[in-house]
């Protein structure tokens, strides 16, 4: 079937280029999937800005989506035609020892986000006589995709898709970056550094855990605001200005945790992010860095003599198949503010638009609605 796609066709490529591409039927356990909406994340900007290799061109990116399906293959036994999906941009395969551990976040078909492959190996989008490449097996930067059942959790229908599209990364990455990897416990005093759409979810997953005090850093003063209503009851224009302010208001202990969820993160700040921390308090590194930063500054010294911790998270530490469903609900009870996470919607042909709106610092989440 025909569709289209926005895409890069090479390294030296600064846009994304849209263009009629031709899908094949889906195979063994894979579905058809009409894009419903997908999320503008800053992981896609790195493949521009070339912070973060990838299989290949030309490339579809897009890994935050939520679609109607179409039609499934006949080894699919968990959707029907009709049902409606929010991805998850690790296929969750049930079985690898992370899987049987608890850690379906760090599931091995992780391996093949970056391919730009199906599990098989193969290609089912194809442009001008080439296959065309996909991030995480899904592509949700184009009208209809062929998934693995493996990436796609059922939700309720009655749920807007052009919402809970974030699930698929951004809200839930946040929000467990908080909840799961930091363990935000009542009467912390959390920071969060960066409060675009994972710092935002970040900050509702504090308050949700029962964090004291929510320190929100961005440089971005509608961000800082909005942090404001998510939860955060403090905020700074940069590190070193939290830094005096999270002293004076915990009398020189620090944050028990800090949450990392800059656009792009830098080892150079480690040193200042961990001067932010308590006692034993543990810094939570989510956000992407580039793929050939080998060093940082974190004063070692702090592990041993103050026990503090520094941990990473993908996909915030949480069991997709699971809290997908689950940070529905919250949505639904109204205690996971997904729309005020949104701040635009674009069509496919704006994401250029969509992409500079962000650079710009406009957007606390944009969203392409098919």
């Amino acid at each position: 079937m025909k569709a289209r796609a926005a895409m890069l066709w090479g390294p030296e490529d600064t846009a994304w280029s849209l263009e009629d591409v031709e899908i094949d039927e889906p195979q063994g356990a894979e579905m058809l999937v009409r894009n419903v909406a997908s999320g503008l994340c800053h992981s896609d900007e790195h493949f521009i800005t070339g912070d973060m290799p990838h299989g290949g061109y030309p490339w579809i990116a897009g890994h935050e989506g939520a679609g109607i399906v179409e039609a499934v293959g006949p080894d699919v036994r968990g959707v029907v035609p009709g049902d409606h999906v929010v991805y998850s941009f690790v296929a969750v395969c049930g079985q690898c020892p992370s899987c049987a551990d608890g850690h379906s976040n760090l599931c091995d078909n992780g391996s093949q986000v970056m391919s730009g492959r199906m599990l098989d190996g193969t290609s089912r989008i194809h442009v001008k006589g080439q296959d065309a490449l996909i991030m995480a097996g899904l592509g949700t930067f184009a009208t209809h995709s062929v998934v693995h059942e493996w990436s796609a959790v059922k939700v309720l229908p009655d749920l807007p898709l052009d919402k809970v599209v974030l699930l698929g990364c951004g809200a839930t990455t946040g929000w467990g970056s908080s909840v799961y990897a930091a363990e935000v416990k009542p009467g912390d005093n959390v920071a969060v550094i960066g409060v675009g759409g994972l710092g935002s979810a970040a900050v509702m997953g504090a308050k949700l855990a029962g964090a004291e005090r929510i320190f929100a850093i961005d440089p971005v003063e509608f961000k800082r605001e909005s942090a404001q209503k998510f939860g955060a009851t403090h905020t700074s224009a940069s590190v070193e200005e939290a830094l005096e302010l999270i002293m004076a208001e915990t009398w020189g202990r620090g944050c028990n945790k800090v949450i990392c969820t800059m656009g792009v993160g830098s080892g150079d700040m480690m040193a200042s992010i961990m001067a932010l921390t308590s006692k034993r308090g543990r810094v939570v590194v989510t956000n992407i860095h580039p793929w050939t930063e080998a060093s940082n500054n974190i004063p070692m010294i702090d592990l041993t003599l103050s026990e503090k911790q520094v941990v990473g998270s993908l996909f915030g530490s949480a069991n997709p198949r699971a809290d997908i469903p689950r940070l529905a609900e919250l949505y639904r009870k109204g205690q996971l503010d997904l729309d005020g996470m949104i701040t635009r919607t674009y069509t496919l042909d704006q994401i250029n638009e969509g992409y500079q709106d962000m650079r710009d610092g406009k957007n606390i989440r944009g969203v392409i609605v098919h």
